[in-house]
């Protein structure tokens, strides 16, 4: 970075930058515990030499300190895996449920955009669909930031929402469910192997939008099926038909290599007798409740918070840390 010829390669800059950024951010907390357990050493040194009562209180300030540390060092080396680090697609579709599954689908868009804006994350809507009446039939959304993959993978499967409906003129409580899926962007460096001339059907179309001059008069939105596996992806976000291309083909090899990393978690739990990781349109992970009682309760980790609108106003550190924390005993 020292190089004065550093910066005439933007793009190469900052993908160094943030590499940087985030060996700091690893070796700094790990920095900060070794000093602090050497101070902590030093303190109790010194009270067994001299009388402890005048040093409970620092002692007990240290480890309190300490410990906040060690936990949240824990909860960066549960995301070790080379793709953590990177930055995410992430897209809801709204399931069983209708109108009600639908608005259900764009609450859960506001929280997750919640939850970025708090830790300044960047998100970019590349693929939207309008439900009939309400809501959202589907949405795509790249999320940029450190580890942004590592904290939201946890979100993938199935959510649940009961509540009063809106749409229900006799106000009667529906059940309605949306399904999460969180892949990493791995940019150009996915180790996918895919012919874009035989492995995939690509269809172009005209992007939505809200009308007047935002309309887009040219097909420019781009479809691509991966023909075996059947994956579909699909981007609009920009004018430019390359850059959509561009853009769809990596939320593809990003997709193809989830699904390659599950079919090999699935082969190593079969060997274990355990469980297979629910993934994508699977089981429920989440119940969101409304009516009568309120709640947000985690089916794997079994947490449950009281504050459910809360919840899906973007808190959702408390769920996403107990995943990870879950996850590391699994």
């Amino acid at each position: 970075m020292a190089q004065p010829d550093f910066w005439d390669n933007q793009e190469k800059a900052q993908m160094l930058v943030g590499e940087l950024r985030r060996i700091n951010g690893t070796l700094k907390p790990m920095q900060e515990l070794i000093d602090g357990s050497e101070d902590l050493g030093a303190l109790i040194e010194l009270a067994d030499e001299e009388d402890a009562d005048g040093l409970d209180d620092e002692i007990k300030a240290t480890v309190e300190s300490l410990t906040e540390k060690l936990e949240a060092v824990e909860l960066h080396a549960s995301m070790s895996a080379p793709e953590d680090s990177c930055d995410a697609y992430m897209t809801i579709q709204a399931g069983e449920g209708g109108t009600d599954a639908a608005d259900f689908a764009e609450i859960l868009l506001r929280m997750y955009v919640r939850w970025c804006e708090a830790r300044d994350f960047d998100t970019e809507i590349m693929d939207r669909s309008e439900g009939e009446e309400a809501g959202i039939r589907n949405v795509t959304l790249h999320i940029k930031g450190d580890y942004a993959f590592g904290y939201l993978k946890g979100e993938t499967g199935n959510h649940r929402l009961v509540r009063i409906s809106p749409f229900d003129s006799a106000g009667r409580r529906h059940t309605s469910f949306a399904a999460v899926d969180v892949t990493p962007d791995f940019g150009e460096d996915a180790e996918i192997e895919v012919s874009w001339d035989s492995d995939v059907r690509e269809d172009t179309y005209r992007a939505g939008g809200a009308g007047g001059q935002h309309v887009n008069k040219t097909d420019s939105a781009i479809r691509l099926t991966h023909l075996s596996s059947g994956v579909v992806v699909q981007c609009q976000n920009e004018r430019s038909q390359h850059k959509n291309r561009a853009t769809a083909r990596k939320m593809l090899l990003a997709k193809l290599y989830q699904i390659e990393q599950e079919k090999k978690e699935a082969a190593a739990a079969a060997r274990r007798g355990d469980k297979s990781k629910i993934g994508f349109g699977g089981q429920t992970i989440r119940n969101y409740v409304l009516q009568p009682e309120q709640f947000v309760k985690d089916s794997r980790t079994e947490l449950k918070a009281n504050n459910p609108f809360e919840v899906l106003d973007g808190e959702l550190d408390p769920f996403i840390e107990s995943y990870l924390r879950w996850s590391i005993d699994k």
